[in-house]
């Protein structure tokens, strides 16, 4: 292993030195090596590949342009192969309709507010032995490996079609607001638009009746493509929020370029705001920002009647949480 690990860096070392130029400009490369023993105990090839590309992924993990070597005990590894696992069992509930969807009903808190159902949707997955799986335990790995677009599609499709049953053709009067998250991969794909146009005329769901949820971090992580992607779906007419806003750095600053309806406040502040001076007055800032921009604003895990009453108190126009209600699913949602 002693010469595997010397060869690797200086195969390492090879590529760092390189240098390319391309329009004038010099550009370096590097690379993240994984590296794998095979053993008497090793079972097959399938095996030290699987080995082989976790310890890579390790390597990525932790800085970029190094080695690193698999260990069975390693926790970094432990963790990926834990992911990795996960991609079959979500490839596998995607093919055998295992996933299931569920609604939050967000409240109106002004006395003047627009009449019609008002909620978000969310996923879940129902394991091997018909166990309900919360995103928490499948998203992370869903995004490593690229399986979000297909599950997003997924969350669409069955959304709109549910919908449009649920409602038999009187949507447009008696729902307000079906938000619906949409990962950063999937809103980059210059598809997904047409996508979704096409799946509202399919199901008669009017575009305004449907906001989609994207992350304040997925959107700085790349404006111009979010701007981008948002302009396009509210010429058509669908509505956009934007979630956890609060917890990025530049908050204020990007707010300005984004053309969002929403503004769901982090509720990483909202949780805690009765105790705490400094989340409250986080909640109370982004909802006067909200207000002089013209965005409606959301409070999410208000989990309590104390929380409810300071984000009423503030002024925060909708809220969100246990202390609301507490998920069901969709497609038992009786439609008054």
């Amino acid at each position: 292993m002693d010469q595997a690990q010397r060869s690797a860096q200086a195969m390492l070392q090879a590529v760092q030195d390189f240098r390319f130029t391309w329009q004038d400009k010099t550009f370096s490369v590097g690379a993240s090596i994984g590296l794998v023993g095979v053993t008497s105990d090793t079972k097959d090839a399938s095996e030290i590949l699987s080995a082989a590309d976790v310890t890579c992924y390790a390597a990525k993990e932790l800085g970029r342009n190094r080695v690193h070597v698999y260990q069975p005990d390693d926790l970094v590894l432990s963790r990926r192969q834990g992911q990795m696992q996960w991609v079959t069992r979500i490839t596998q509930a995607l093919d055998e309709d295992r996933f299931r969807l569920y609604y939050q009903t967000i409240k109106p808190l002004a006395a003047d507010a627009p009449e019609g159902d008002h909620f978000e949707v969310l996923l879940r997955m129902v394991d091997e032995d018909g166990q309900l799986v919360l995103p928490g335990a499948f998203i992370p790995a869903a995004e490593r490996y690229n399986l979000m677009p297909a599950i997003d599609r997924w969350v669409i499709k069955t959304a709109f079609a549910t919908l449009g049953r649920l409602y038999k053709g009187d949507i447009g009067t008696r729902l307000h607001t079906c938000a619906i998250n949409l990962s950063g991969v999937t809103w980059s794909d210059d598809m997904l638009s047409d996508y979704i146009q096409r799946q509202a005329a399919q199901h008669n769901i009017p575009p305004r009746s449907i906001c989609f949820e994207i992350t304040e971090t997925a959107a700085i992580t790349n404006l111009t493509k979010a701007i981008s992607f948002i302009q396009g779906l509210k010429a058509a007419g669908f509505r956009f929020s934007l979630d956890d806003f609060g917890s990025g750095v530049s908050s204020f600053g990007y707010l300005k370029q984004l053309p969002v309806d929403f503004l769901k406040i982090d509720g990483n502040f909202v949780k805690n705001m009765v105790g705490e001076r400094i989340d409250h007055a986080m909640v109370e800032t982004i909802n006067k920002i909200g207000k002089l921009m013209g965005i409606s604003t959301v409070a999410e895990f208000v989990e309590n009647d104390g929380i409810l009453a300071k984000v009423r108190e503030i002024g925060v126009d909708n809220a969100q949480g246990y202390g609301i209600a507490k998920p069901l699913p969709l497609d038992s949602m009786v439609v008054k």
